[in-house]
């Protein structure tokens, strides 16, 4: 029998020369030909292979252009418009650079406060799933979520807004052991099915986080483990608080002042998953309802997927 409850019941960059102008790059050629001229045969070859670096540094630009990832030549073109563009009218390029120099800059990101202001009015942005449907979402967390590969902060975390993933179980069987790293969610939505609806556009820019939850299950609370996602779900306490000690509030829910007890601002079109097991249950995960309160579903329980990524 399917059941469900309310809770009321139980890498760094290579290095490279930036902003010189033509006059010091003839300075520098000057004093190498000097060296050159008085240097021994082997200091000389060393210099001359420096030289050419410099060399190739003018030939491709003052920027040092041709020492950049295709990923970066991405971003500083993106950021040429983004800056002077209304966060609703940010392509996904766009996204994807304003979160990389939020990432870089913090605060002082020349489009931090955009950034925050879009996440606090809920401002939505869009993308056409694989099937023709689109998936809406917003900024739920700024420099909230840690890169897998431990290089520092993810600029920008994103939510659904609308169950266009439909009405998913979260294992096949009424178990919650294992929790959210063993689900059978988990794997659909980071390699499955679930993963290959996402545009290939969307797919490239995602940046695996790590992201803290209780993954023992089973009945018993466990102290909370770390998983690798691409694409994951909120936990309760990312939604309401401390609630479960598996993660930290999005600030987006902090805004709207969003508690156990004081939930409207978690409201949404449809009832969906958290990724957060009932600690004192064998067979229950944690899901938020419509209304922004939340309760317990048996892991059989079809219920809305609200994905959340980072850029």
């Amino acid at each position: 029998m399917q059941r469900h409850f309310r809770h009321g019941g139980v890498s760094p960059r290579s290095a490279r020369l930036r902003g010189q102008s033509i006059i010091e790059y003839v300075l520098i050629i000057a004093v190498i030909g000097l060296v050159i001229v008085f240097a021994g045969p082997g200091v000389a070859g060393a210099i001359r292979n420096q030289f050419n670096q410099v060399t190739n540094t003018v030939d491709s630009g003052a920027d040092g252009g041709n020492f950049m990832s295709a990923e970066e030549k991405a971003y500083r073109e993106a950021m040429k418009t983004v800056v002077n563009k209304d966060a609703k009218d940010w392509s996904l390029g766009e996204q994807k650079a304003a979160a990389t120099d939020i990432a870089k800059n913090g605060t002082s990101s020349v489009v931090y406060a955009k950034a925050k202001a879009a996440m606090e009015a809920g401002t939505k942005f869009s993308a056409k799933l694989t099937n023709g449907k689109t998936l809406e979402y917003r900024i739920v967390g700024i420099n909230h979520d840690d890169l897998a590969d431990g290089s520092g902060k993810a600029g920008l975390t994103f939510e659904a807004t609308n169950a266009v993933l439909g009405a998913q179980r979260m294992n096949a069987t009424q178990t919650n052991a294992g929790g959210w790293e063993q689900s059978e969610l988990r794997g659909r939505l980071n390699s499955g099915d679930l993963w290959s609806l996402l545009p290939s556009e969307l797919q490239s820019k995602v940046k695996s986080v790590k992201k803290m939850t209780d993954n023992k299950g089973g009945g018993t609370a466990g102290t909370p483990s770390a998983t690798t996602d691409k694409v994951f779900l909120l936990s309760t306490t990312e939604v309401y608080g401390n609630l479960q000690s598996d993660g930290a509030q999005y600030e987006y829910y902090k805004s709207k002042g969003v508690t156990t007890s004081s939930y409207s601002g978690a409201s949404s079109s449809s009832n969906h998953w958290a990724r957060s097991v009932s600690p004192g249950n064998s067979a229950y995960f944690r899901s938020v309802y419509s209304n922004g309160d939340y309760y317990y579903s048996d892991a059989t329980y079809a219920s809305y997927v609200f994905p959340a990524f980072s850029f």
